[in-house]
């Protein structure tokens, strides 16, 4: 009697996860409006002592000897960084032998902006390079401090979202093949994708029918926070990221397609 007085019981809140998972107004097919997005791109560095730093582009600090040499980074990646100067520094990043990315930064006569040349090198071979100018915003001699700069968004992707474990959510990006799988419960999940740096993990709740909140962690430290709200009329979807430590939060803005 008790056991069927349980199963009736769990039936209501079963037949309530199947219909939010079929009525979900998250689930759909959502294109990036660049011209409505914006990113802004956050670097620190720190001096650790002699010609040894921390630098965090992002995916957490990585500590190396500032000597021109490849070392191990994050996602198994090799860097290497070289001083040319009082005002002049170069970064390149490797992996499994071949060049990802070089940087060439310049700091500006009064310290307080740097600007980067930055080149990305394909697996085809081709290359882009791009010029950015970031604004210092926390105080540090030469090339330690935080810096933060605009980013262009050239790339109009679509984000497909789908109904994941009863009322959790599937979070695609076709175009790099990333899945982000989220339940709504409120606990840490490890990250499981093989880019997520070591000992990441998120959590999500929903905090009404039009609005979810994710947190990020590593090693249980907070990275980032994020905000996913839909517009009334449930044609728009907008992202709002805030990365700890940065002064302002990225924002992506989907339209329903």
């Amino acid at each position: 009697m008790i056991q069927r007085t349980f199963q009736w019981l769990l039936l209501p809140c079963l037949l309530t996860v199947s219909l939010w998972a079929a009525t979900d107004s998250f689930v759909g097919n959502w294109k990036l409006n660049p011209s409505k997005s914006k990113v802004i791109d956050q670097m620190k560095v720190e001096s650790l002592g002699g010609n040894k730093y921390a630098f965090d582009f992002g995916g957490g600090p990585e500590r190396i000897v500032v000597d021109g040499t490849d070392q191990p980074g994050v996602y198994g990646t090799m860097l290497s960084v070289t001083i040319a100067g009082s005002d002049t520094c170069k970064v390149v990043r490797k992996k499994d032998g071949r060049v990802l990315l070089t940087a060439t930064w310049k700091l500006s006569q009064d310290g307080n902006s740097l600007t980067d040349n930055y080149t990305e090198f394909q697996p085809n071979g081709s290359q882009s390079t791009v010029k950015y100018l970031y604004k210092r915003t926390a105080a540090g001699p030469g090339f330690t401090g935080s810096w933060e700069s605009m980013m262009p968004i050239d790339e109009a992707f679509v984000l497909q979202i789908r109904s994941y474990e009863g009322d959790g959510l599937s979070f695609i990006r076709s175009s790099e093949v990333v899945t982000r799988n989220l339940k709504f419960d409120g606990k840490d999940y490890l990250n499981v994708d093989r880019n997520a740096a070591q000992g990441s993990t998120s959590s999500a709740r929903r905090v009404n029918e039009r609005t979810l909140e994710i947190t990020d962690k590593i090693k249980g430290k907070i990275t980032r926070t994020e905000q996913v709200e839909l517009s009334p009329d449930l044609k728009t979807l907008t992202r709002t990221v805030r990365p700890a430590g940065q002064s302002e939060p990225n924002i992506f803005v989907f339209e329903r397609q």
